[in-house]
């Protein structure tokens, strides 16, 4: 059985605010502990606002790209700007809607930039500057501080993206520690005696849509457990490569 346990009780996070020991007196407080094999996932919100990953509207000064095409569709100026300065490659520009891709090489709407959930009127929200990092760090204090064995922990970062020829939004992974991205078929066959040649899962992508069932988007729940899968582990000479082993490469992306 798999059981997704959203984390209630977790204060306003703040620049600096050690998160690790946020998400631990919450679940003390809702009378949960962490489980050797659980997966914690953490919005990419709050572990941003914790690393200080945000900007005040008033302190930016929009570029003439940025006032020409704000202008054409009702936009405020300096988010733009904001976005612009998040992005790699512009993917997309057209009706009134910016894709971008980030510097971590994320295709998503407005590089990642959002207002929604900030703290205060005015202030944007970037994506963690690098989330991979982010999740090692709290998967290292979260497993020292429930003693458990460095392998018997990870953490997903997550975010919302939209998605090429589907409606709506689901929850993506941006960030992982201790999880492999991808759960490999390839050279196994089917019940049929087929060989798999292709066949790839992003278990991580699964793992934080999953989570966002019990996280929801206003209701105050930015960490979730994910308990009872029996996610793949990391062989002795595997590397962990987090949440970058799903960025597609340029020469393998069939619609750059």
């Amino acid at each position: 059985m798999i059981q997704l346990i959203g984390i209630p009780g977790m204060p306003e996070i703040g620049p600096g605010d050690d998160l690790a020991a946020q998400t631990l007196d919450a679940l003390i407080a809702a009378g949960e502990r962490l489980h050797a094999g659980d997966v914690v996932v953490f919005t990419s919100k709050v572990v941003s606002k914790a690393e200080g990953r945000l900007v005040m509207l008033e302190s930016i000064t929009p570029s003439s790209f940025a006032i020409e095409w704000a202008a054409q569709f009702g936009k405020d100026p300096r988010h733009v700007e904001v976005v612009l300065r998040e992005t790699r490659r512009i993917v997309r520009m057209d009706h009134g809607v910016l894709v971008a891709e980030t510097r971590h090489g994320f295709v998503c709407a407005n590089a990642g930039v959002d207002a929604s959930n900030a703290r205060v009127d005015g202030e944007l929200i970037l994506l963690p500057e690098d989330s991979d990092a982010s999740a090692r760090r709290l998967r290292a204090t979260l497993a020292h501080a429930a003693a458990f064995a460095p392998d018997a922990l990870a953490v997903v970062i997550s975010d919302t993206f939209g998605r090429p020829w589907r409606g709506g939004q689901t929850n993506i992974a941006i960030g992982a520690a201790g999880v492999p991205a991808l759960l490999r078929y390839r050279g196994q066959s089917d019940p049929a005696g087929h060989t798999l040649r292709a066949t790839s899962i992003a278990v991580i992508d699964e793992i934080a849509a999953a989570a966002e069932l019990v996280m929801g988007k206003l209701d105050r729940v930015p960490v979730a457990l994910v308990r009872g899968y029996d996610y793949p582990r990391f062989g002795p000479d595997e590397e962990d490569t987090g949440a970058a082993e799903l960025v597609r490469q340029a020469g393998r992306d069939l619609f750059r």
